[in-house]
């Protein structure tokens, strides 16, 4: 068993014979013509693996895009204020943000152009920690499977769209809305693989004309047209009010956190992407340098045309506001259906990449029933591992109370991605130290500063919540206590711990065998991928009796 990534060999020699192997006549074959059918193979695969890849430079850079810019940059901005205590350093927490995108951005950029295949993190972390074997790929399994990341942004999604129809909003109808939003996400993803990439393209440009729309609205109320008395500056005196709470500071950072989620997304998705370490390398950079300029033009355009007390009383609906201060309450509503339209877009996108990572799961033998998530049936996309997680969020969306489920699912997410970027960054840090033994030399270094930034800022931000707030009144939560979202983050990355010890070592051992993992190329999209087997103790690796385990559930 290798735990490298080197492909296996797709033919070898039988032993004893004198350099041939037998052709389709049953006839040695001499060993030109051995290379010659060895190239014929390798030239098929190939060209199987280019007609799978679909998305080139500007799909990727949406798929970027339409994960990070959902609803973070238009919900989130009132609890920030909030929890920041000041306009001066509510702006500040967003570069802080920025800055620890632009690192993570940096990091997966140099591991997706060293490894540019499906899975993200979960191939750079298996590529560094493989001792105890194969525990790193149970704990990924727990963290991907049990977290609905794409909950929150359909929460959202009900919230705006009943908003624009002036419903007056409760827990169950913004549920439902939401719940109406990932159904029909799951559904086109699921059945139509080409229509939802147009789609999620066409909502990346709606997404564009929104915050266009937004800094022109920024600019008009800093000139002093405003709809409503302009007797308000926020910019005086924009630090009065700071907060000397480090738990203030460490939650607000986490919302900026979560509205920049995403600048991974492409990485998920490498094996479909034509020639991919160009197109990453151009992709990401794209995205998230334009992202950051427009969340701190859409910040400041908050700032200028809504005052301060009603950005704190705002909730979720900031973005409305500055719509209706400076547009009107007609041009409220339409544009509020547009940042509906864009959380639709954020759930696809989201979606569309986490399908593929259960899928990816399956397809390597490590879920149970693995052949029923890695199929493709019957449209051709990964319609059971995106059932998986349309299941997920749904759970997630209707368990926490009414006034704390956005909160929660947004630091449910925040909090075990940094725990898993903790990781990432100390993998690659390593890989620095041991470049010649691991002969690590991708096309992109994120440099060494780069990666200890990266690093002590997740450390930070893993350590830092659990302490308390200085009083009950500045929990963030209302009915729920401050560290539950730590708890449970970590509570699913130990689910993953446990289901590793009973599928890599009390199994194992109960059925007498043992679980390798090799590298294989699919005959039909010429994809490669490890793949665990089940191997009767006592056998080699050549053996026949090697039983793959996704195709033994």
């Amino acid at each position: 068993m290798s735990d490298s990534f080197a492909p296996r060999v797709l033919a070898e020699s039988a032993p004893g014979s004198s350099g041939g192997i037998e052709n389709k006549d049953g006839l040695l074959a001499t060993v030109d013509d051995r290379d010659s059918e060895v190239a014929s193979t390798t030239g098929q695969i190939e060209q199987k693996r280019e007609a799978k890849r679909q998305i080139g430079i500007i799909s990727a850079a949406f798929l970027i895009f339409n994960r990070i810019v959902g609803t973070g940059i238009f919900a989130t901005p009132g609890s920030i204020l909030g929890l920041s205590g000041s306009v001066g350093l509510a702006l500040f927490m967003w570069v802080a943000g920025m800055l620890i995108a632009c690192a993570g951005s940096a990091v997966y950029l140099e591991f997706g152009t060293a490894i540019p295949k499906n899975g993200g993190e979960k191939n750079y972390l298996e590529f560094v920690y493989r001792k105890p074997r194969f525990l790193v790929t149970g704990l990924y399994a727990g963290y991907v499977v049990l977290l609905g990341w794409a909950a929150g942004n359909s929460v959202v999604f009900g919230e705006y769209i009943l908003h624009a129809a002036s419903v007056e909003i409760d827990r169950w109808n913004q549920r439902a809305v939401g719940l109406a939003c990932i159904t029909v996400a799951f559904l086109i993803h699921g059945t139509a693989l080409k229509w939802g990439l147009h789609l999620q393209n066409f909502l990346g440009w709606v997404k564009l004309t929104i915050v266009a729309i937004m800094i022109i609205a920024g600019f008009v109320a800093l000139g002093g047209h405003l709809k409503i008395p302009n007797d308000f500056n926020n910019f005086h005196n924009a630090f009065e009010g700071t907060t000397a709470s480090g738990y203030g500071v460490v939650t607000s950072l986490y919302n900026v956190i979560w509205s920049y989620l995403g600048y991974s997304n492409a990485n998920y998705a490498l094996s479909e992407t034509k020639n991919p370490v160009r197109t990453l390398k151009i992709a990401l950079p794209l995205a998230l340098g334009a992202i950051s300029v427009i969340y701190m033009l859409i910040n400041i355009a908050y700032f200028a045309a809504v005052p301060k007390d009603d950005i704190l009383n705002s909730g979720r609906l900031v973005a409305a506001l500055l719509f209706r201060n400076v547009l009107g309450g007609t041009a409220e509503r339409a544009l509020s259906v547009f940042v509906a339209l864009s959380a639709f877009g954020n759930v696809l996108s989201v979606i569309f990449s986490q399908g593929r990572i259960v899928q990816e799961l399956g397809r390597e033998g490590i879920l149970p029933f693995s052949r029923l998530w890695a199929s493709n049936r019957p449209f051709n996309a990964p319609l059971a591992g995106l059932f998986e997680h349309w299941l997920i969020c749904v759970i997630v969306m209707l368990a926490p109370p009414p006034g704390d489920a956005y909160n929660f699912i947004l630091n449910l997410i925040s909090y075990p991605l940094a725990i898993v970027n903790t990781f990432v960054a100390a993998g690659l840090a390593y890989l620095y130290f041991n470049r010649a033994a691991l002969s690590w030399n991708p096309p992109f270094s994120a440099t060494l500063p780069v990666i200890g930034f990266f690093f002590l800022s997740n450390l930070y931000l893993v350590i830092a919540p659990f302490v308390p707030p200085p009083t009950p009144d500045q929990n963030q939560y209302a009915e729920l206590p401050y560290w539950i979202h730590c708890v449970v983050g970590f509570g699913i990355i130990f689910l993953g711990g446990v289901y590793w010890l009973f599928w890599a070592v009390i199994l194992p051992k109960v059925g007498k065998y043992e679980l390798v993992r090799e590298v294989v190329v699919d005959d039909i999209d010429g994809w490669e991928r490890n793949v665990f087997f089940r191997r009767p103790l006592g056998s080699t690796a050549s053996d026949d009796g090697a039983i793959a385990e996704g195709n033994s559930q």
